[in-house]
């Protein structure tokens, strides 16, 4: 008898056509071929242990797959014909947990469960080890599952004398490096598949590393070109934060800080500083994580404009990755199409990196092993939720101490999340990057913050009408759209601009080329716009007005104002909003903006914005919360149980994932085809859809810039109404995009603004 992996979905009856279990052109083979090299690549810092952490990427590549040997199963995938996935997430059939069963069996039991979570996994998901209702490890260890051994050859069992010297002690560790193993098995699994079921997709992925020496050569050639021959004490500030950056990439990997007030430069200056880094520690890639999703797509077109002229494809080059088009369900066709950040430059969120370091599904744990060995920059580190600070810094310690990454905690403020009397949990102290950050301040000081009182949305429309230009920041979408009907009410709508998460990036990167115009030539620029606006985006306004928010948000808008310090005199005002519905805040932006309300009631700081004042905001807003530091017990999930010789790794992975959100009402994107270049790429999905093949990576990818993101309640209410089409199951597209889908506000459903913009949002 032929053992399957997979039926050809192009030719479903043709048996000969269809992927062997065994053999040169098998799937075992194609999967250890490639977890070889994940498994190298991430665990090559495990000093004493790399060579065991190869040696179980081998044994889960040849294990994962024995219940495939059943009869049971073969005759399963014949009557089927298909996906066979489906059939392991719905329980109609398991060939998962053989393997698991089997490494549990053949090796000491700590290390067989390393290899049995994994192993059971690698379809439906990192399990718990115990749950009273749900899946879990033990009951998977216990299940009675069809005989598969006499169908395998001898030399696929065996355990090769495997054994660890030296894992970590703290249970944490031992779990992330399990998470990092099932990463390496899920994506080589994911590879093979593709590679046999979509050989054209399979064919456009990079084939190549990246020479980030010439990729370095090429920023510094730019930053020359285009700042070179600036002059005046804001670009001889920038050009020493940058030659600073230079200097310290030199460097071993590790942790840095990079604090650089805002308008200082240290976009460009930290992605010289991890070019550079990369190529002189041979890195593999850079993630750029930024806690605002709609600004993501400032910080990508940025870096593109950098390597416009760069001799490779910039497709290739840079993944801005945001949206999460992953479904509840997954099939084969969802897993070829998730993301595994194959790309040397990945922009992307908070929220993207951390859920994914602590996720379980598949389709999220895909890009986890190509995150070791990276330069990670946290934009902006301090906007981490306060009440999963300590599991994501410990994440962060595993990924600098065991995984080789090297992490910049990029600030325009001061590093809130390191290591001193009041926040023993924080990083141990950083590598400055720029020796003299208070001197830094002093001379980049351009801007005045002062407290305008409470302003009702007619009173600040006046004061706004007052000036030719001016930009107000607000914290929701509610009350951005009501200001910006105020502010059109007063003075019409040529040069008046709204600027939210409602609008697609696309949409909104258009608004911003306008609005940069106008500033350009001094036409009149009103601006009312939500948080987006504040971190990476570059626009220079006389006068900025600030709801109330925490003062590292009202640094942010402040570098909106007088950015280039060519102005005598600017302000920024920060207010109060006066209606009860615009001032009620939830959440990080709630306890941010009480920080930040004792600071300014003190009346003590002559600067708001200064350090000292910066200082006693963190300590009200990070350092005084131990309580709330872990408040959903995400680092009690992982504990060791010796006593258990069945499973001695109590790990909760399905638990853990559940409660690690950043956001917690869930964000899902909806596409809006609202111009020519939207609707021919919906044309395109709909068309591949229709022909049966899966969505190209690229096609999806270059969606995400046609989307916004709304909360669940929303997106169900929409789909019950006829307003979205679903396709490929998983893409919602917008069917009514003359009705819901505004030039000037962006996406409105029911007539309503559905969703906030969020400090962390999807």
């Amino acid at each position: 008898m032929d053992y399957y992996a997979h039926s050809n979905p192009r030719t479903p009856d043709d048996f000969s056509q269809w992927e062997p279990l065994l053999g040169p052109e098998g799937h075992l083979e194609a999967v250890e071929t490639r977890i070889r090299g994940f498994v190298g690549t991430a665990f090559r810092h495990m000093a004493a242990d790399s060579d065991a952490w190869r040696q179980s990427g081998t044994l889960v590549a040849r294990w994962h797959d024995l219940g495939k040997f059943s009869d049971a199963f073969q005759t399963y995938l014949r009557s089927v014909g298909g996906d066979s996935h489906s059939g392991e997430v719905q329980g109609k059939v398991d060939h998962a947990s053989a393997g698991a069963q089997h490494a549990m069996n053949t090796l000491s039991p700590g290390l067989g469960a390393m290899l049995a979570y994994p192993i059971a996994g690698h379809h439906a998901g990192l399990l718990d080890a115990l749950h009273e209702s749900g899946a879990s490890m033990k009951k998977r260890l216990k299940k009675e599952v069809p005989e598969w051994r006499k169908n395998v050859l001898d030399d696929l069992l065996p355990s090769c004398g495997f054994g660890m010297r030296q894992l970590p002690q703290d249970p944490f560790a031992v779990a992330f490096a399990v998470r990092m193993l099932f990463s390496c098995l899920v994506d080589a699994d994911f590879l093979a598949t593709e590679s046999f079921m979509n050989p054209e997709q399979a064919l456009e992925r990079p084939s190549r590393d990246v020479d980030f020496a010439a990729l370095s050569q090429h920023l510094t050639q730019y930053m020359n070109e285009r700042f070179g021959g600036e002059r005046g004490p804001v670009a001889s500030a920038r050009a020493e934060v940058l030659a600073a950056c230079r200097i310290r990439a030199e460097g071993e990997p590790g942790l840095y800080s990079l604090t650089v007030p805002t308008g200082g430069g240290k976009t460009l200056a930290s992605l010289a500083f991890a070019l550079r880094h990369c190529a002189v520690n041979g890195l593999n890639r850079v993630i750029y994580a930024i806690p605002f999703t709609s600004i993501i797509e400032q910080n990508a077109q940025e870096f593109r404009d950098v390597l416009k002229d760069y001799s490779e494809d910039l497709d290739g080059l840079i993944l801005e990755h945001h949206s999460n088009f992953d479904p509840e369900e997954e099939t084969t066709r969802s897993r070829l199409a998730s993301e595994n950040w194959d790309a040397p430059l990945v922009v992307t969120t908070n929220v993207q990196l951390f859920e994914s370091l602590f996720a379980n599904r598949t389709s999220r744990c895909r890009k986890l092993h190509r995150i070791a060995n990276s330069v990670i920059i946290l934009d902006e580190a301090q906007t981490l939720p306060v009440t999963l600070l300590e599991p994501c810094l410990k994440a962060l310690r595993v990924l600098t101490e065991q995984f080789g990454c090297t992490v910049v905690l990029c600030t325009a403020t001061q590093p809130a999340i390191e290591y001193h009397d009041e926040f023993k949990i924080g990083l141990s102290k950083a590598i400055p990057i720029i020796n003299d950050a208070p001197a830094l301040y002093r001379r980049l000081k351009r801007v005045e913050v002062r407290d305008a009182g409470v302003l009702d949305c007619i009173a600040l429309s006046e004061r706004m009408a007052e000036q030719a230009q001016g930009l107000v920041i607000v914290n929701t979408r509610r009350h951005a759209a009501n200001l910006y009907a105020e502010l059109k009410g007063k003075t019409g709508t040529e040069g008046c601009y709204h600027l939210s998460a409602a609008m697609t990036p696309e949409h909104r990167s258009r608004k911003l080329d306008e609005i940069r115009q106008k500033l350009k030539d001094g036409q009149p620029c009103r601006v009312v716009a939500t948080q987006l606006i504040e971190a990476g985006v570059d626009v220079d306004f006389p006068v900025v007005w600030r709801a109330l928010a925490g003062l590292d948000s009202i640094a942010q808008a402040a570098g909106r104002c007088n950015r280039e310090g060519r102005r005598e005199q600017a302000i920024t005002w920060i207010f109060r909003p006066a209606e009860e519905a615009h001032a009620k805040l939830y959440g990080f932006q709630r306890t941010s903006a009480d920080a930040a309300s004792q600071v300014v009631a003190l009346s003590r700081y002559e600067d708001l914005l200064g350090l000292d004042a910066i200082e006693h905001y963190f300590r009200l807003h990070y350092w005084q919360h131990q309580q709330d530091w872990d408040k959903e017990g995400i680092c009690d999930q992982f504990k060791f149980a010796p006593s258990d010789r069945e499973l001695p790794l109590y790990f909760n992975f399905a638990t853990a994932a559940e409660k690690f959100r950043f956001i917690k009402d869930a964000q899902l994107p909806v596409i809006v085809p609202w111009d020519d270049k939207g609707r021919r790429l919906v044309e395109q999905l709909r068309s591949f859809e229709q022909s049966g093949n899966p969505a190209p990576i690229k096609l999806t990818r270059k969606l995400q810039r046609h989307t916004v993101s709304v909360g669940k309640h929303a997106w169900d209410t929409a789909r019950q109404a006829g307003h979205l089409e679903l396709l490929y199951d998983r893409f919602a597209v917008l069917k009514t995009v003359e009705l819901h889908y505004s030039e000037e506000l962006g996406l409105q459903l029911d007539n309503q603004l559905y969703g906030t913009d969020t400090l962390c949002g999807v």
